[in-house]
């Protein structure tokens, strides 16, 4: 997946109020950007770090800029826009990168299920099955080379979690896809010291069937893919 614009160099100053950063740019002009993140970001938004951003040109909006990715240190980059990460698993899942859920007949988004109101990030219709596919963003890592999931307290991720187990009890495959948006991980765990409930859901989700795979992206200023599967740790 390529980005939509050349990204464009500066530094970290700092992220605030969720949706906003304050970034130094190459020739020196200090810009506010849009931040596609509404997670807490911890580990990746240190100050001074060098970022890359996507350069608008529409005039209707307030920020032309939008952050894309982050050195966290030498050759390790992450993504923080969370917008990209079910396009991301949508074009690797088309390319029948996701071995487990490849060769399906279609695939349908943003489907309305379960009994608290969600909407699952994909459908995989196959001759025999359907599939409820539920995507997460990771860029969170507590300790070197292992990625956790939630980076904070997540309601909407343990509705999502109690919804897939719904849907197995009713006959129909469910599958939870991290996706690694970072390029130092090779290991996946629940964040249980940051949401215990998530994690004690996650691991009630597998005993019903519920499947947790991952894989994790190739990351850089022209754009990301999908390049290596992730073992996950229960």
């Amino acid at each position: 997946m390529k980005f939509d614009s050349t990204l464009i160099r500066g530094k970290l100053i700092k992220r605030y109020k969720r949706f906003l950063a304050d970034i130094i740019l190459e020739d020196g002009s200090e810009i506010t950007a849009h931040c596609a993140n509404t997670g807490a970001m911890t580990g990746c938004m240190p100050e001074g770090a060098n970022v890359w951003l996507s350069v608008s040109d529409n005039p209707k909006r307030k920020y032309a800029h939008s952050w894309q990715l982050v050195e966290l240190k030498p050759d390790v980059l992450a993504c923080i826009n969370t917008g990209l990460t079910n396009k991301l698993a949508r074009e690797a899942l088309m390319q029948n990168q996701i071995t487990e859920l490849a060769g399906f007949d279609h695939c349908r988004s943003e489907v309305p299920y379960g009994d608290e109101g969600s909407r699952v990030d994909f459908v995989l219709d196959f001759k025999q099955e359907q599939v409820f596919v539920e995507v997460k963003h990771v860029t969170l890592c507590q300790e070197a080379g292992l990625g956790s999931f939630p980076d904070a307290v997540t309601k909407r991720g343990q509705k999502h979690l109690r919804e897939l187990i719904q849907q197995v009890k009713s006959g129909d495959r469910a599958v939870l896809l991290f996706i690694i948006m970072r390029t130092d991980v090779n290991l996946v765990t629940p964040a249980d010291n940051i949401d215990a409930e998530y994690g004690r859901l996650l691991r009630e989700a597998v005993k019903e069937g519920v499947e947790v795979i991952a894989y994790g992206a190739k990351i850089d200023p022209m754009g990301l893919s999908i390049d290596r599967a992730v073992p996950v740790l229960l």
